[in-house]
């Protein structure tokens, strides 16, 4: 396999969604336009993440090596004035959710974690379609549905709400903080 030359390295592996974002942003911050970042990770959703996360701040996303259980995601610093990091206008937070839910309101609640994630622990009635597959599962959503986005901490989900925003769906609507915090009833695998 073919070595790619890189200018930093960012060490994800273990670490479960926002942390591989959060320690690119970090490095990214450092390093100087123009220079190539190598960041390892293990969570299998952080290609969709490190991919979103790049469209949105204007950096470029080169591609994903899979080197058994390790993802290499390359990323290059732009060059120039940096884009401001977009953030989906339209927020809850969960007991906003929780009271739309109790009242029985006619909305959808997406939910964009990997699909185990779903699986162990989710909202009653919610939909999965995980922030990779999204794009490629628009059809399967109404444009004129309300769209309540959630995901483990509000990360994927704001990237899943722009996504769905630029695709024309009207009314979408990113919760926070999500799951990690989500203290109302859920379907689990878990017994």
């Amino acid at each position: 396999m073919e070595t790619i030359k890189f200018d930093q390295l960012v060490d994800a592996k273990g670490l479960a969604c926002p942390m591989p974002i959060v320690r690119t942003k970090k490095a990214m911050n450092d390093l100087e336009p123009g220079k190539v970042l190598e960041v390892q990770a293990t969570d299998k959703g952080s290609t969709a993440d490190i991919k979103a996360w790049a469209q949105s701040t204007g950096h470029q996303y080169l591609g994903t090596l899979e080197e058994g259980e390790v993802l290499k995601h390359y990323l290059r610093k732009a060059t120039g004035e940096e884009k401001e990091e977009k953030k989906h206008p339209h927020v809850v937070n969960n007991e906003e959710l929780q009271a739309k839910l109790v009242n029985n309101e006619d909305i959808l609640v997406l939910d964009v974690r990997e699909s185990a994630e779903y699986a162990f622990n989710h909202i009653p009635g919610a939909k999965s379609i995980p922030l990779g597959e999204l794009e490629n599962r628009l059809n399967e959503l109404s444009e004129d549905e309300d769209i309540y986005v959630v995901c483990r901490t509000g990360s994927r989900s704001d990237l899943a709400a722009q996504k769905l925003t630029e695709a024309g769906f009207k009314t979408v609507i990113n919760v926070v903080p999500g799951m990690s915090e989500w203290g109302n009833p859920t379907n689990s695998l878990n017994k």
